[in-house]
C-alpha cells in the first residue's frame, strides 16, 4: 500500500526531520536513511517501523538541521593541521620542483580544516526526539494507506461478489448436466446409424451414472461459499490481512480450476472464464493489502 508521512522535532536548536514513505510490495521491506552521527539509532528505527507495517517497502529519511531562530553552527578552523598541510605540501611542491604557492582556498578544502564545532553529542541521546518525530509521520502514513485501504477493500468485495454470483448461477446450471449429457449421447448414437432396438437403456443409463460421479462438483461449490464467507470474516479484521487473503486466492483458484475440469459443459465454462477473471483481478489487489 503507498503513503506517505512527514514530522519533525526540534532539540537544543537543532530540528529532527523524519519523512516516511511507502510503496506496494508483497514482503516487509524498510530501507533507512540516517545522518551519519545517528547511525546507531538505525535498529530502533526499524523496529517502530516494523510495530505499525506489516507489508509493503518503506522508505525512511531522517534529517538533522538547524531549528528555526536558532545560531548556525560554529565554524572550527583547526590552524595546526592547516599549518601541517602548507608545510608537508610546500615540501612536497620544492622536491617536485612546481613552481608557485599555496592558494588560501586550497587549504580550506583540506579534509578536517574547517569543522563544525556544534556536534549532536551522543546519538542514544537524540533517539527521544527522533522516535517523537518518527511515531508522528507513521501516524500520517498509517492514516493515508487506511484511506487506500478502504478503497481496496470496496474493489475486493465488488470482485466476491461477481464471483459469488457465477457460483450461484454454476449452482443452478449443474442439475441440468446430466439430463443434456443424456441427449447428446442418445443423440450420438441415433446418428451413428444405430436402430432403436440396439439402444440398450441399462447401458446408457450407467454412463450417465458414470458421467455425473465424474462431473459432480458439489464439494468445490460449498468450498467455494466457505471461502466467500471467510473473505466476509477477514475484511471485517483489524489486523494486517494481506497474506491471509494472498492464501484464500490461492485456495479459490484452486476449486476454480477444478470445477472447469469437472464441469463438462459449456454454458458452466462460460462462468468458469468469469470467475478467473475475476480472481485474478482480485490477487492482483491482494498483493496491495498489508
Amino acid at each position: 500500500m503507498t503513503g506517505h508521512g512527514w514530522a519533525e522535532h526540534a532539540k537544543d536548536g537543532r530540528k529532527v526531520c523524519v519523512e516516511l514513505s511507502s510503496v506496494n510490495r508483497k514482503q516487509s521491506e524498510i530501507a533507512v536513511s540516517l545522518p551519519r552521527e545517528l547511525d546507531v539509532l538505525e535498529a530502533q528505527v526499524r523496529d517502530e517501523v516494523n510495530q505499525r507495517v506489516a507489508r509493503g517497502r518503506i522508505s525512511v529519511r531522517v534529517t538533522l538541521q538547524d531549528a528555526e531562530g536558532a545560531e548556525s553552527a560554529a565554524v572550527c578552523l583547526n590552524r595546526g593541521l592547516a599549518k601541517a598541510y602548507a608545510r608537508e605540501l610546500r615540501s612536497l611542491a620544492k622536491e617536485l620542483k612546481l613552481a608557485g604557492d599555496l592558494s588560501l582556498d586550497t587549504l580550506l578544502r583540506a579534509p578536517g580544516v574547517m569543522q563544525a564545532s556544534q556536534e549532536p553529542g551522543n546519538a542514544e541521546e537524540y533517539w527521544p526526539y527522533v522516535r517523537t518525530a518518527l511515531l508522528k509521520a507513521l501516524d500520517a502514513l498509517v492514516v493515508m494507506r487506511e484511506r487506500e485501504g478502504t478503497h481496496l477493500q470496496k474493489d475486493l468485495s465488488g470482485r466476491v461478489k461477481i464471483m459469488r454470483q457465477a457460483v450461484a448461477r454454476v449452482k443452478k446450471l449443474a442439475p441440468q448436466v446430466q439430463e443434456r449429457y443424456r441427449e447428446a449421447l442418445l443423440a450420438r448414437i441415433q446418428a451413428a446409424g444405430l436402430e432403436a432396438p440396439h439402444i440398450d437403456p441399462d447401458r446408457v443409463a450407467k454412463e450417465v451414472i458414470f458421467f455425473a460421479d465424474r462431473s459432480d462438483i458439489s464439494e468445490e461449490l460449498t468450498r467455494l461459499d466457505g471461502h466467500f464467507a471467510q473473505f466476509d470474516t477477514v475484511v471485517k479484521s483489524q489486523e494486517p490481512v494481506g497474506r491471509t487473503l494472498d492464501f484464500l486466492a490461492q485456495e479459490i483458484n484452486r476449486e476454480i480450476n477444478t470445477l472447469g475440469a469437472k464441469a463438462n459443459d459449456s454454458a458452466i465454462s462460460t462462468d468458469v472464464v468469469t470467475l478467473k477473471t475475476e480472481l485474478e483481478k482480485f490477487r492482483e489487489q491482494v498483493q496491495n493489502v498489508e
